[in-house]
């Protein structure tokens, strides 16, 4: 399908058929990707659901990242408040990349109910002008939560008209929350807003003039081995090293985009040979114009975590540039220093029983891993389900009778698949841990951008956490005896999927 730039990206459920709502095998999973439609994700449906999270506040997850920027919140003082607690990480994760780099700074806009009926455009303009004026960015992000769009402001108008009045560049994310079911969507919002007005076909070395042919080679030759890394808000800088000492070993050049970077490395995405993306997931909206637009190649296959995972990403890349020799000898002595580390830990981590919760992606690559250190997969939770897991789904080290639920949170069912299934640990999505320790069970966070979990490196560090967190679980078995779940035995008595409507 021919990708256009509209005003806002479409909904992944129109998009790529993606759903929220199935309950089954994983050998019943694959059957269904393998039919002709597609498997119908998106029709299916809950008669009751409990929670899920809105696009507007992944898309504002991603954008805070960015550096040298301002983010308008147009909406409520509410809408993006939540957002607070998260942006010292931020600072200092900015502040890996450009020792600089200040806080990260936010405003709203702050509609009323005045403004519902009146419209808010008027606090939008002003909002620019003085984000502008006082802050000098690069660029300043507008983001629109569901008042703005109910109310009919148009947010791309007014920053057109305000292109001439400003000295940043200005770009629109429409993000509104109540315009899709999966969070995911968020991620195609924000490069939708960063193709309109950030990613400039004349890049910055077409507009010098090149002095001798000597310079002109070597830009060529640099140009020939740079590789775009699309990376994740869900990984931090311990990662990106990681991938680079990878890469550079290969003698390429890396650049990290989108997240951490700032407004003008984008207009040097253009200026690669290859665009590689961590997470299909996370990516395949912008790679996917990147390649029709500019026919830069790309590569979305899987994620480089564990060694099967980051052998295969490094081995595609590889091919690409025709140096497979090489990254053959690169893997054989990076998993012959692995298996030397992870021998103790093997012997502890033998026989556990994993169960996974988190992105599509994530999850199956993750269970490789696990599985690798000598855990079992107990069972599996994704937030949504595309066609994009297929690759990591067939290497996935599960049974065919291995239970997914794919729900984007919705606590009471994986309370109710823990009881069934009995896991020994749980690796989760961070943002669930409130409800996840009262299971009394350890559990380690699926991410964190301050842990390395990608690639060789990161394969030791899981193994040691995961270690750590079995030795002694005791403080999660005080939260099930003195705060316990919610739910009634009647609950626990239905099948985990009794809600889904298919």
């Amino acid at each position: 399908m021919a990708m256009t730039i509209e005003r806002a990206a479409p909904p992944r459920e129109d998009r790529l058929q993606a759903g929220t709502a199935y309950c089954g095998t994983c050998a019943q999973l694959r059957e269904r990707l393998g039919r002709k439609d597609g498997g119908c994700f998106n029709q299916a449906n809950r008669s009751f659901g409990q929670s899920f999270g809105c696009q507007f506040t992944l898309s504002l997850a991603m954008l805070n990242t960015l550096r040298n920027t301002v983010v308008i919140v147009h909406g409520p003082v509410g809408c993006g408040f939540w957002s607070v607690g998260g942006i010292g990480a931020t600072r200092n994760m900015k502040r890996l990349r450009d020792p600089a780099q200040g806080s990260t700074i936010q405003i709203s806009t702050n509609l009323d109910e005045s403004d519902v009926i009146s419209g808010g455009e008027t606090k939008l303009r002003e909002a620019v002008i003085y984000a502008d004026r006082e802050f000098r960015p690069e660029a300043i992000v507008v983001t629109s939560t569901c008042v703005p769009a109910l109310i009919g402001d148009d947010v791309d108008k007014i920053l057109d008209e305000l292109r001439k009045d400003v000295s940043a560049d200005l770009v629109s994310v429409n993000c509104e929350g109540f315009k899709t079911k999966l969070m995911a969507t968020a991620y195609d919002a924000v490069y939708n807003g960063i193709l309109k007005n950030l990613s400039k076909k004349k890049t910055e070395r077409e507009s010098l003039v090149i002095p001798d042919k000597l310079d002109d080679i070597l830009w060529n030759y640099n140009n020939a081995r740079t590789v775009n890394v699309f990376n994740v808000g869900s990984m931090g800088r311990p990662d990106e090293l990681e991938l680079a000492r990878l890469l550079t070993a290969l003698e390429l050049k890396v650049n990290f985009i989108p997240c951490f970077a700032s407004p003008k490395d984008f207009r040097k995405v253009l200026d690669a040979a290859l665009n590689v993306s961590i997470c299909g997931t996370h990516d395949d909206y912008y790679v996917q114009h990147i390649s029709e637009a500019y026919g830069i190649p790309s590569i979305i296959d899987t994620m480089p975590i564990g060694r099967k995972g980051t052998g295969r990403w490094l081995m595609k890349i590889a091919e690409h540039f025709h140096i497979e020799e090489q990254a053959k000898l690169l893997i054989e002595k990076e998993d012959a220093a692995l298996d030397e580390a992870l021998e103790p830990y093997r012997k502890i981590l033998k026989g556990k029983r994993a169960y996974i919760s988190g992105g599509e992606m994530r999850i199956f690559v993750t269970a490789e891993l696990v599985n690798d250190l000598g855990l079992e997969i107990a069972g599996l939770k994704s937030h949504h389900i595309d066609h994009f897991v297929e690759p990591v789904l067939d290497d996935a080290p599960v049974s065919g009778d291995t239970c997914i639920d794919i729900a984007s949170q919705h606590p009471f069912e994986q309370a109710n698949l823990l009881r069934k299934i009995k896991p020994d640990v749980l690796l989760m999505h961070i943002g669930g841990g409130n409800f996840t320790a009262k299971h009394g069970l350890p559990v380690l966070p699926l991410f964190n951008p301050g842990f390395n979990y990608m690639g060789y490196s990161g394969a030791f560090e899981i193994a040691y956490r995961l270690k750590r967190i079995l030795s002694n679980s005791q403080y999660n078995k005080n939260i099930q005896k003195y705060r316990p779940l919610p739910y009634r035995e009647s609950w626990y008595e239905k099948d985990v999927g009794a809600y889904i409507k298919e």
